[in-house]
């Protein structure tokens, strides 16, 4: 097997999530046909298999149209996974309260009890893999059904390794040899038959009974990309990045000289911007660091820096992490209080080959219409997502899904922007309140 070293999501899937009653694709694998713009394309070769992914990708739509639905799921999937059961967490603190409570994920118009479907594809250290679940959680706010997986599959490189549903069949194998335990052939039946045997209807096969007995190797690989590499930002106005104390001594100033470049170019009221952990604190807060007749003076940076620059430098890491270490990183709303050229930047540095070596992927939401630009994104990297009045569920598709050719065809060199506020696209909704502030008017003049 080859070893490439590299990372990069594929495909994301869910259904029944929320306001996606159908099953949503959210695809990172390039579109045919779509030319130009080639450097934004990753290529890895596994095998006699190359395999093409998308370094960036826009999700556009109207409020409450569903693309924060899309990063939820990713987030909620991930989260069960690492976790290994469908049991609800004691855990309130995340700003996703699906992940925590599962019976908040369900569409809530369905009428019946239908599983809850999430499946993932992607490259981890010269490896594709696939996993998909289906979970039956009952109905939507349905808090005390008596949850089960009712299936579970992973493939490695195109092949079956394992299909769960009520037993468990086991595919060929040998694509994971050098990844299964000491041993493994000689107590193969035995392993098999204790495997069947021990299914818990609440808990993922991957995460315990395969991770146990078949190969312990494979899954830190799977775990080890969804929780360092697969970095999910749902609500990204409640992004807080601290040091840990035991990193830093107190009352220290540590200034990390990228960041902090970085910050200044962004446009910092002071100094330099710093880590400090105070006597009476377990965590670095940032400081807002001046130069005084004398010596140093610093503040808390809330204080005198902006809102925008705070939520820059508390995301700026995760934008290093993920170019220096081939992450994907899923982020809320990336470009709010941000200024539109500091994000364009950033996808500028995504889509540079000289820069991004390692596969990094930056997925975001937004309503600024500046990136529906045809010299900065591929018509492929373009997402909608719309909701339907009546059905109330959304649908989520590329711009690429439109063609090149025929009325609805979009061309490489359209004007994006000015197509999609004519409504050409969908994805959007004329919302004009001067009928309601009549009225109110008109009913204040009456009283």
């Amino acid at each position: 097997m080859q070893n490439g070293g590299y990372y990069m999501l594929l495909e994301f899937k869910a259904s029944n999530y929320k306001s996606f009653k159908e099953e949503l694709l959210f695809s990172m694998i390039p579109a045919p046909k779509q030319k130009g713009l080639d450097f934004s394309i990753l290529n890895e070769k596994i095998n006699s298999k190359i395999y093409k992914g998308l370094c960036s990708a826009v999700i556009y739509g109207p409020n409450a149209s569903g693309k924060t639905n899309i990063i939820g799921a990713m987030e909620v999937f991930k989260v069960i996974v690492l976790r290994g059961h469908i049991r609800n967490s004691n855990d309130r603190n995340m700003p996703n309260a699906a992940v925590n409570a599962l019976e908040l994920i369900p569409n809530s118009t369905n009428q019946e009890n239908i599983p809850i479907d999430f499946s993932i594809k992607f490259i981890e250290n010269g490896l594709v893999f696939e996993y998909r679940i289906s979970l039956d959680v009952g109905g939507f706010l349905e808090d005390n059904y008596s949850r089960k997986i009712v299936s579970e599959v992973l493939f490695v490189n195109e092949k079956l390794v394992f299909s769960r549903n009520d037993t468990l069949e086991l595919g060929d194998l040998k694509v994971i040899k050098d990844y299964l335990v000491n041993e493994f052939e000689e107590n193969a039946k035995g392993v098999t038959s204790l495997a069947k045997n021990n299914l818990n209807h609440e808990e993922l096969f991957l995460m315990n009974g395969f991770r146990a007995m078949f190969s312990a190797k494979l899954v830190s690989m799977i775990t080890n990309w969804l929780d360092n590499k697969f970095m999910v930002i749902y609500r990204a106005d409640a992004l807080h990045v601290t040091k840990k104390a035991s990193e830093s001594k107190k009352q220290t100033v540590y200034i990390e000289k990228t960041i902090n470049s970085a910050a200044q170019m962004f446009g910092i009221n002071s100094n330099a911007l710093g880590y400090i952990v105070p006597e009476d604190d377990s965590e670095a807060k940032l400081f807002s660091i001046f130069n005084g007749k004398n010596d140093k003076k610093a503040m808390p940076a809330e204080l005198f820096e902006s809102y925008g620059t705070i939520r820059f430098v508390n995301m700026f890491p995760l934008v290093i992490n993920a170019l220096m270490n081939g992450g994907t990183l899923v982020v809320d709303e990336f470009d709010a209080s941000l200024h539109p050229m500091a994000l364009m930047s950033i996808i500028n540095i995504f889509h540079n080959d000289d820069i991004n070596t390692k596969n990094a992927q930056l997925i975001f939401n937004t309503h600024n219409p500046i990136f529906l630009n045809c010299n900065l994104l591929r018509r492929d990297e373009i997402k909608f997502v719309e909701r339907d009045d009546v059905t109330h569920s959304s649908t989520h598709y590329s711009l690429s899904d439109f063609g090149t050719s025929g009325e609805k065809g979009v061309r490489k060199h359209e004007d994006y922007m000015k197509n999609y506020f004519v409504s050409q696209y969908g994805a959007i909704k004329d919302i004009d309140f001067t009928s309601l502030f009549e009225n109110f008017v008109t009913d204040q003049k009456e009283v």
